[in-house]
């Protein structure tokens, strides 16, 4: 039984990971950290997991969480750096779920968050955790940085286009989020008065996470790609919906619906749905799946790839547990079985 460690366990992607793990045959949470919540029983914070776990927050402890075999860290930026340096040297490894170690250029990532990065000789150790691109990677990895929900879902789309060269190497990613993605912290912007019946782009003159999605399209396509990311908050709590835009260089008449078929048809979490499908982000609600489908608008060298998962599962907590299955040379899917909530 892996032994796991949680920092950071009551914001939404720590409930789910806690929410996941209940069901893991392989996995067993021992400590999960909460400095304002230290001495608070899970199940007093989170009644859907009464029955689940007997566990209280605790203030992290780096013994304590070094004993363990895993640990997650479910935290804003900057938290990870502090602390994963002593775990990792105690022979534990780490999956960080924040952007401490996404981006490969320590003052790049300075620049789009803020401060310096506290940690820049771990970043060698750090392997990027998408399973679709990184898998031998990710099989003797220490430390994973686990993808952003936006990246995911964006990469998923575009990657077999850039990979077989297939397009001119300049996408337009339109993209949509559930309100959970902004975090469980009290937020005038997330508020329900706020957020209901209206939908609002925001980041489009840069967000944080456009350097992650061009770091990881420029090493899939091997060259520069430009990439324009506009994100977009709608009044749902769950989802993200990724359109993707991109031209056909002249002279490709490739069937993509079987490029993307061919491409996926061993992943166990993207469904390529059948040609002139519209996924809802409604169909992967509390599962670890990227659903996607391909569009050619009147046969022209526009093609249009549309992809949805849900933000806390395969955009966070569930792709990290399928990072930590990998790591441990347990089955992929395992504790990831869930069926999608409908309605």
């Amino acid at each position: 039984m892996i032994k796991v460690g949680i920092v950071g366990g009551t914001g939404y992607t720590g409930v789910e990971l806690l929410r996941l793990l209940a069901q893991h045959p392989d996995a067993q949470v021992e400590v999960i950290t909460s400095r304002s919540e230290a001495g608070v029983a899970v199940a007093d914070m989170y009644p859907n997991l009464r029955g689940h776990y007997d566990l209280e927050f605790t203030v992290p402890d780096t013994d304590a969480l070094a004993a363990c075999d895993v640990v997650f860290f479910a935290t804003p930026h900057g938290v990870a750096h502090s602390l994963a340096g002593d775990i990792l040297a105690r022979g534990c490894r780490v999956i960080d779920l924040s952007a401490d170690f996404r981006i490969r250029d320590p003052e790049l990532w300075a620049e789009w968050y803020g401060q310096p990065h506290g940690a820049p000789a771990l970043l060698n150790d750090a392997v990027y955790g998408l399973p679709e691109t990184q898998r031998e990677q990710i099989k003797s990895a220490r430390l994973i940085a686990v993808p952003g929900c936006y990246p995911t879902a964006v990469q998923l789309a575009a990657l077999p286009l850039l990979e077989a060269g297939l397009i001119r190497p300049e996408i337009v990613a339109d993209c949509k989020s559930g309100v959970s993605g902004a975090g469980r912290g009290a937020k005038v912007g997330s508020l329900l008065c706020e957020t209901s019946e209206s939908v609002m782009a925001y980041g489009a003159s840069g967000h944080r996470h456009l350097p992650e999605i061009s770091q990881e399209l420029n090493r899939g396509a091997g060259k520069d790609v430009a990439l324009t990311f506009v994100p977009h908050l709608m009044p749902m709590i769950r989802g993200i919906h990724a359109t993707i835009y991109a031209d056909l260089l002249e002279g490709q008449n490739v069937d993509l619906q079987t490029l993307y078929e061919n491409c996926y048809k061993d992943e166990p979490f993207v469904d390529v749905m059948p040609a002139g499908s519209h996924p809802a982000t409604r169909s992967v609600r509390g599962v670890n799946m990227c659903r996607i489908s391909l569009h050619r608008p009147q046969n022209g060298n526009k093609v249009v790839v549309l992809s949805v998962i849900d933000n806390l599962v395969k955009g966070a907590s569930g792709q990290a547990i399928q990072n930590m299955n990998i790591m441990f040379g347990l089955e992929e899917n395992a504790g990831l079985n869930q069926v999608g909530l409908m309605p």
